[in-house]
């Protein structure tokens, strides 16, 4: 047996062979005690719920019977878990991740944290590092994920770097959870491979859309945030040979100081050569990761870019591309593009400052990254006088 402790999280009763172990929890009420119970092993619908516990630092006084064979000590922060919730445990470490929530419309996977792009302003800076354990426990994980899920996101790194171990989680995605939508983040060179495109469009995922990002019509410019010679070209391949085999894609642009003046020529680009992708996704910035330490290059207030943001988002929408307007505050961007505005931004990250307590549109809009408070615009304020109602893709006066 093996006890371990690292702060306030403990590990008891675990094996020494034992290095990582997915869980997903139950909620049990035990006097008026609420623990979560995990299934235990790695395929937990087959074993004992008895067998491991979790429980909260401040709870663990107040649990009754007899000890169970394996406890999971968490710190307070941990109290949100709930029944569904799935768990990642590091023995090695040791540490405790939440790999997906039940009751969280937003929940994404990191698949790898390799990329082979070097953006200015990546949110999750790249490693190269052997973390192909990550595959193995979400293996584990998607099964044990409630079927009534809606979305699930892929992210990194770079997925597609991980070649057939991508396609087989996609397949895993497929078989677990058919009505669990799932949006893939990618740089999309990998599918400039015409084979490995039609290895992903043979899985038949019914409901995936790849969001592969485009930050300028001209190659020099995208090739410059990105830090990759070619990677303009070739990310427009993958985008074609995609769309040949009939896949769902979306084109994501994140806008700052480097490609705002661009705008207007990316809408009229993608309107002229690209019209068939299915979603356009013009996003503002996260002030995290490498956007820190390239701020001055990057860092520009939104309001001093909303008349090209204007003339973009309004032209593709006048093409009939399905626009949205991504982490932005509704007080920076012209009122007439309002209703392509989305609430997009995690609720584990999204928050409002005291300007918009008094806002007659704050539940209409995206509010702030709770990760970026280095910069904000000069420009927020309080709207008033206006009723709103939202719709499922954005905002409608």
């Amino acid at each position: 047996m093996l006890t371990l402790g690292s702060g306030n999280v403990t590990l008891k009763g675990f094996e020494r062979d034992e290095r990582r172990v997915v869980l997903r929890v139950r909620a049990m009420d035990v006097g008026s005690v609420t623990m979560a119970v995990g299934e235990a092993s790695l395929n937990p619908t087959q074993c004992d719920a008895s067998d491991t516990v979790v429980a909260i630092e401040r709870k663990l006084t107040e649990m009754q019977g007899p000890t169970p064979r394996r406890l999971i000590v968490l710190p307070n922060e941990f109290e949100y878990l709930a029944d569904g919730d799935v768990l990642g445990i590091s023995l090695d470490r040791p540490s405790v991740r939440v790999l997906y929530r039940r009751n969280s419309p937003h929940n994404s996977f990191l698949l790898t944290e390799r990329c082979n792009h070097y953006c200015l302003m990546c949110s999750q800076p790249p490693r190269d590092i052997d973390d192909d354990w990550i595959v193995d426990e979400l293996l584990t994980a998607i099964p044990l994920i409630a079927k009534e899920t809606s979305e699930i996101g892929f992210t990194g790194g770079e997925p597609t770097l991980l070649d057939d171990r991508f396609l087989q989680l996609v397949t895993s995605m497929r078989d677990n959870l058919p009505s669990t939508a799932l949006h893939i983040l990618s740089n999309g060179r990998k599918f400039a491979d015409a084979a490995f495109a039609r290895a992903y469009a043979e899985i038949q995922h019914p409901d995936a859309m790849l969001g592969i990002p485009v930050y300028a019509a001209s190659p020099h410019v995208h090739d410059y945030i990105v830090q990759a010679d070619g990677a303009f070209d070739e990310t427009i391949r993958g985008i074609l040979n995609l769309k040949a085999f009939k896949q769902r894609v979306e084109l994501r642009v994140v806008i700052h100081r480097q490609n705002y003046e661009f705008l207007p020529a990316l809408a009229e680009f993608i309107a002229r050569n690209l019209t068939f992708v299915d979603h356009v996704a013009l996003m503002g910035l996260e002030m995290t990761g490498f956007a820190k330490a390239n701020i001055s290059e990057l860092w520009i207030d939104p309001y001093e870019y909303r008349d090209q943001l204007y003339a973009a988002a309004s032209l593709l929408d006048d093409f009939g591309l399905r626009t949205s307007i991504y982490n932005h505050q509704l007080c920076t961007i012209d009122q007439r593009i309002w209703p392509l505005a989305v609430k997009s931004i995690s609720d584990w990250k999204n928050e409002y400052i005291n300007e918009c307590d008094a806002c007659g549109m704050r539940e209409q809009c995206g509010g702030f990254f709770g990760t970026g408070r280095i910069r904000r615009s000069t420009h927020i304020r309080a709207i008033q006088g206006l009723k709103s109602t939202l719709r499922q893709d954005g905002i409608q006066i």
